[in-house]
């Protein structure tokens, strides 16, 4: 297997909701994320008009999110500079919602909170590149948990909390609940070609490009775990987006090579999924 794509982004999520009107206030008022469009049972979000970020879809009975379940374990929106997050820190504080963490993990400054629907939510910032350490082995980067100097990072803002992110804000990684860490990791870095960056007790990341990681997997909560019913709410869709169509054929090359991986193309979109059962979106930048 080849790496995959050194360039790719995660274009866009999709998260179903329990209640559609309550989670665009949430996403809008509290994190910071410009409507773009609304429709009965849908809606789009993000800070770029043209690509929107975030998806919602309404769910029309929904049930309790089992929390030994597979699925989403946070998405986790990536800001531009300090000053930036420290802005999205304030905005939080300002509307009333309730932080569940923080953390300095050494490649970057997070802190973590929970949408209505328990769904898990990071908003970070990256340190430099030339400030990542490399573990004794000399391959992937080493990642901690470590305090975070709230009050360092908030002395970056001086402009008090901003009612939308900034321009440049995006979906940095996303981080899934599964079953099996090393089931998970052999799919995404044998079939997918990301390479793994990082381990920890039951938790793996990969990334392409060297980044510190675009998927992280954790069994921390789901080891053994099957997904939610489709009444609950949760992750429903990650869509990555290549630099170029060659490298869009060059995946599906290599996962119709295993036919257990089921891909599926229509319309300039790769689809598979994995072995959770979550659907992961492919498609090539215009």
């Amino acid at each position: 297997m080849t790496t995959i794509d050194p360039r790719l982004q995660i274009d866009s999520v999709q998260l179903a909701v329990s209640d559609l009107q309550q989670s665009i206030d949430f996403y809008g008022r509290v994190i910071g994320l410009p409507l773009i469009s609304h429709e009965r049972d849908s809606a789009q979000l993000g800070p770029d008009r043209e690509r929107p970020a975030l998806v919602l879809t309404g769910i029309a009975s929904p049930t309790p999110l089992p929390p030994a379940s597979t699925g989403l374990y946070h998405v986790a929106w990536l800001h531009p500079s300090r000053a930036d997050l420290a802005a999205s820190v304030r905005r939080v504080v300002g509307q009333r919602w309730p932080f569940d963490g923080a953390s300095d993990h050494g490649v970057s400054e997070a802190l973590y909170l929970t949408d209505p629907d328990g769904l898990g939510i990071e908003l970070y910032v990256d340190r430099p590149r030339e400030r990542w350490e490399m573990p004794v082995g000399g391959h992937g980067v080493k990642m901690a948990t470590l305090p975070l100097d709230l009050e360092n990072l908030l002395a970056q803002d001086h402009g008090g909390p901003a009612p939308t992110v900034a321009a440049g804000t995006s979906v940095g990684h996303v981080h899934l609940k599964v079953s099996d860490v090393p089931r998970a990791t052999a799919f995404y870095g044998d079939r997918l070609g990301f390479e793994e960056q990082a381990r920890l007790p039951s938790a793996a990341f990969l990334s392409a490009g060297g980044y510190h990681h675009h998927v992280g997997l954790n069994s921390w909560q789901s080891r053994g775990g099957g997904a939610a019913p489709d009444t609950a709410p949760g992750l429903r869709m990650v869509k990555f987006a290549l630099s170029d169509p060659r490298a869009l054929d060059a995946l599906e090359r290599e996962l119709a090579d295993e036919p257990s991986s089921a891909p599926h193309r229509e319309n300039g979109t790769l689809t598979v999924r994995d072995p959770d059962g979550q659907l992961l979106a492919f498609t090539a930048v215009d």
